[in-house]
């Protein structure tokens, strides 16, 4: 949830798209960065660096979200499929998601002042409260004073 300020509206809306740290059996690697995108039938894992980025099993089932006056709220809902590996990099075993991952949210916004669109994210690690402004008008868009909730469906 995003508090929006009485400020200029910019059109504030969610991105179709986020990204979750989660373990790849694919790459067989932990902790990798996965992008998923609304309508993809699979996600983009950032890989090693040898090899690159990769498909791997997983989509984004459900996308909505709720604007108030004063506040936007995004829920997600994210299909990723896991099987057990060993990470022989940092030789540590895999582990399905049994607590919530790191997560990144991306925001669009239209600057009515100089008529250009931009975009910014929010993440589960940053120090709260977060604030993001136009860098096109200084004007404030958003404030997070929490982290994005996640919750882990069996």
């Amino acid at each position: 949830m995003l508090a929006v300020p009485d400020s200029p509206f910019h059109n504030l809306h969610w991105r179709s798209k986020l990204a979750l740290s989660l373990d790849c059996f694919v790459c067989e690697r932990t902790g990798r960065t996965t992008l998923f995108e609304l309508g993809a039938e699979r996600a983009v894992c950032s890989g090693i660096r040898e090899a690159g980025e990769h498909y791997t099993a997983g989509r984004i089932a459900a996308f909505d979200h709720t604007s108030e006056r004063d506040r936007t709220t995004l829920r997600a809902v994210v299909d990723y499929w896991w099987a057990p590996f060993h990470d022989a990099k940092r030789d540590r075993p895999a582990h399905a998601l049994t607590h919530a991952p790191w997560v990144q949210h991306y925001l669009g916004y239209y600057c009515p002042e100089q008529n250009q669109s931009g975009e910014f994210h929010t993440q589960t690690n940053l120090v709260r409260p977060q604030s993001a402004t136009c860098p096109h008008c200084s004007a404030p868009i958003a404030q997070s004073h929490e982290a994005p909730q996640l919750r882990l469906l069996t």
